[in-house]
């Protein structure tokens, strides 16, 4: 225990202040931008102003944690074991939630170990691809939307989610199946959809009510879901 609170006190005298206050700033300036990156180019349907908030907390307490236990193997070993025990309540979901974690803690360990330049030029170059592939793939449609569809009835599971997807397809310009529930008595489908005009969610809504008189019709915007 002494020799623990010894190295902590080592470690903390060995910070060199204004180096510390640097990285701490760049992280700040870097992270704000890329939470920026994050609503402006992911497509995740979580409300992505939200997540990308804790960005600019992880890539300084990060920060803080490598500078202190990176003059330390003590220390270090008392951080493997102590994060160890650490466990998140709302698992992620989404593998590009989990990227551009992975990128804020990565630019908190590259600043931390007081590698300014070549973090920086790294974390600017991994942004430029990342908006570069999205510019490819396309620019992201007018209104992406999260919608839910209710299906009361004992048809076939496999049939009745063909049939909603051939639907959905055809009026919106994207979307991906998220989430197939069936139950004894009703069908639940989820899915992310992208539509340029408004004419187009009106002829999907209609052609679901047309076919399933009796179906629940939930359409979110996918900055206003809280998480799926």
């Amino acid at each position: 225990m002494q020799e623990s609170y010894k190295s902590l006190s080592e470690s903390l005298v060995a910070l060199e202040p204004y180096v510390l206050l640097l990285n701490l700033l760049v992280a700040s300036v870097l992270s704000a931008l890329l939470r920026w990156h994050y609503v402006r180019y992911a497509s995740t349907l979580a409300n992505r102003r939200d997540f990308a908030r804790n960005f600019i907390t992880v890539a300084l307490s990060v920060v803080l944690i490598i500078s202190i236990v990176k003059s330390s193997l003590a220390l270090s070993l008392g951080l493997v074991g102590a994060l160890s025990i650490v466990r998140f309540r709302t698992p992620i979901k989404d593998p590009e939630e989990l990227s551009y974690l992975f990128l804020t803690i990565a630019l908190g360990i590259g600043l931390g170990a007081n590698q300014i330049i070549g973090t920086t030029l790294a974390f600017l170059l991994i942004l430029g691809v990342l908006a570069a592939r999205k510019r490819v793939a396309g620019n992201a449609p007018s209104s992406a939307l999260y919608l839910e569809v209710d299906i009361p009835g004992k048809e076939v599971p496999g049939l009745l989610v063909e049939e909603v997807s051939a639907l959905v397809e055809k009026a919106a310009e994207t979307m991906r199946l998220r989430r197939v529930e069936a139950q004894q008595d009703a069908l639940l489908v989820s899915y992310a959809v992208c539509v340029r005009e408004r004419r187009d969610l009106t002829r999907l809504t209609d052609g679901i009510r047309e076919r399933w008189p009796q179906s629940t019709i939930t359409l979110l915007d996918q900055d206003q879901v809280p998480g799926v």
